[in-house]
């Protein structure tokens, strides 16, 4: 049976599996580019269409105009408009030819042109007929109301009209004659097609060079886009090389696009926090190695001895009541030491909890006063200053402080002579904080220990036996309890002359310090 896939292997194939679908997708610089030249070809596409709208509108208009000046500035008589006299009852005063056509005595003739004469009453004739361009002809009532606005001097606007060979033609109007009711009016047409051929024209040339700004476009910003987007290349080379073991490359920040250097920023900050995250857990591992080690090796010692006894009473020595206290003495003993070192740990894990303390008042003075009885005891015939600040206030447990006190004064008598030893506790205030500093003139701290002192079951000498040093749990507690209320911990110390532990606790707002000296 295939044995099961690891999370780390797990995750690796995921990871794989986005990398390689992440792949076959475009990169954004062909996604940049791509929609760049829709974006140009949607409008260039636009600007083609208006401007094909805008440059057959003008031709148009710029055509009638023409058209309409020709036909103002032409002689009447060129047109052969004259007013009908009785004689002849042809249009327009044509006459009859003998084989029945209508024979007009025109003076013009426009070979690209149309022309059309027509009156209010509907009356109408293509003047060019068949030899030239053929007039397309309008309804009755639209001659009528293009004469009405002609009479009126008002301007009647071109139109698009298709002839009956289906050529469309633009015919303009206009009243050339004497404006009177009986006076024809002026049709000229001419074909949009060579209009519509020059518009083509041209915008097959905008086209054209359209194309040929779109492929030099192309190739231009294709390296442009390419050295645009190099710094975020870099930032994904960088992310690529990162990992729980090189949490410390950092991208540079200036890389002159803004977009570019606050991506910059956010990530080095987030690997500043995946970098102490990992060596937070990677130290809180290496702790919690170090203090199971070391609570198995606490627990150890004195369960073996207890052990060892019990094989010596087994073996006899219980009839014999000298062995048997001796015995029971020792185990006694023993298991006072695991009872202290269970309460010391279940102590830690309560601070480590960050329970809820009692939270009192507390003069710092009134507090080492009643104290010092039991500091004097403990100190034998080691000598015990004072030294405090009157009305020194904090908030605080008194009895955690108190423990606090007692774990750094047996320190100090357990480092220090036991007839020349001399231990000073002060108190003063240092703005708007408290310190307290315990200090002796004991063997001192090696340079080496100062900075581990405060971890557990740490020993500043290997010569110190566990029934007279302890457990190494005392400054570890100590630590715990000042932190707890605000405050830090400092030590001090030089080999053969002493060690000096300052204690810092936030003062009481409404503290009146004053300075006083007992021993």
């Amino acid at each position: 049976m295939a044995a099961p896939t690891s999370v780390p292997q797990q995750k690796y194939g995921y990871f794989h599996h986005l990398r390689q679908r992440f792949s076959q997708n475009s990169s954004l610089r062909s996604q940049l580019l791509t929609r760049s030249l829709f974006v140009l070809a949607a409008l260039l596409l636009f600007i083609g269409i208006l401007q094909f709208w805008i440059m057959e509108s003008f031709l148009y208009r710029n055509q009638a105009k023409t058209m309409e000046e020709q036909l103002m500035s032409m002689p009447p008589v060129w047109l052969g408009v004259q007013a009908r006299n009785g004689a002849s009852n042809l249009p327009f005063g044509g006459q009859s030819s003998s084989d029945g056509r209508v024979s007009n005595n025109r003076l013009l003739y426009i070979p690209d042109r149309s022309l059309a004469l027509f009156d209010k009453n509907a009356t109408y004739e293509d003047v060019f007929g068949e030899d030239g361009l053929a007039s397309p002809r309008l309804t009755a009532a639209a001659y009528q109301d293009i004469a009405d606005r002609l009479n009126a001097h008002e301007h009647v606007p071109y139109q698009l009209v298709k002839d009956n060979e289906g050529i469309e033609q633009l015919i303009v109007f206009a009243s050339p004659g004497p404006r009177n009711r009986a006076a024809p009016m002026v049709q000229m047409g001419v074909a949009t097609q060579p209009i519509h051929d020059l518009v083509m024209r041209q915008l097959l040339i905008f086209v054209g060079l359209s194309l040929l700004a779109m492929i030099t476009g192309l190739i231009l910003y294709a390296k442009v886009l390419r050295r645009t987007l190099h710094p975020l290349s870099n930032i994904v080379e960088t992310v690529q090389r990162v990992d729980a073991g090189s949490l410390g490359e950092r991208l540079p920040v200036i890389q002159g696009q803004q977009e570019i250097d606050q991506l910059a920023f956010s990530f080095n900050g987030m690997l500043e926090r995946l970098e102490d995250s990992f060596e937070a857990e990677r130290e809180s591992k290496q702790q919690m190695q170090r203090f199971l080690s070391d609570a198995s090796h606490e627990l150890r010692t004195p369960l073996t001895s207890i052990h060892g006894f019990i094989e010596v009473l087994q073996r006899g020595a219980a009839t014999n009541r000298e062995q048997l206290n001796s015995a029971l003495s020792s185990m006694y003993g023993e298991s006072g030491r695991i009872n202290k070192l269970v309460e010391d740990l279940l102590l830690l894990t309560k601070l480590d909890q960050a329970p809820e303390r009692i939270q009192e008042i507390i003069a710092l003075d009134g507090l080492l006063y009643e104290m010092q009885p039991q500091l004097v005891m403990m100190a034998q015939d080691r000598k015990v200053h004072l030294e405090l600040t009157a009305k020194l206030y904090i908030v605080g447990d008194p009895h955690k402080l108190k423990q606090v006190i007692l774990n750094l004064f047996q320190n100090a008598i357990q480092h220090s002579d036991p007839q020349h030893g001399f231990i000073t506790i002060s108190c003063f205030a240092n703005q708007d904080m408290a310190e307290l500093t315990v200090k002796d003139n004991g063997t001192g701290i090696e340079p080496e220990h100062i900075d581990h002192i405060f971890e557990r079951f740490y020993r500043t000498s290997s010569s110190r036996s566990r029934k007279e040093g302890g457990a190494g749990l005392g400054l570890a507690i100590t630590r715990s309890i000042v932190e707890s209320h605000g405050g830090n911990i400092n030590v001090y110390s030089q080999v053969s002359v002493g060690t000096s532990f300052i204690i810092t606790l936030p003062l009481w707002k409404e503290s009146k310090p004053t300075t006083v000296s007992k021993s």
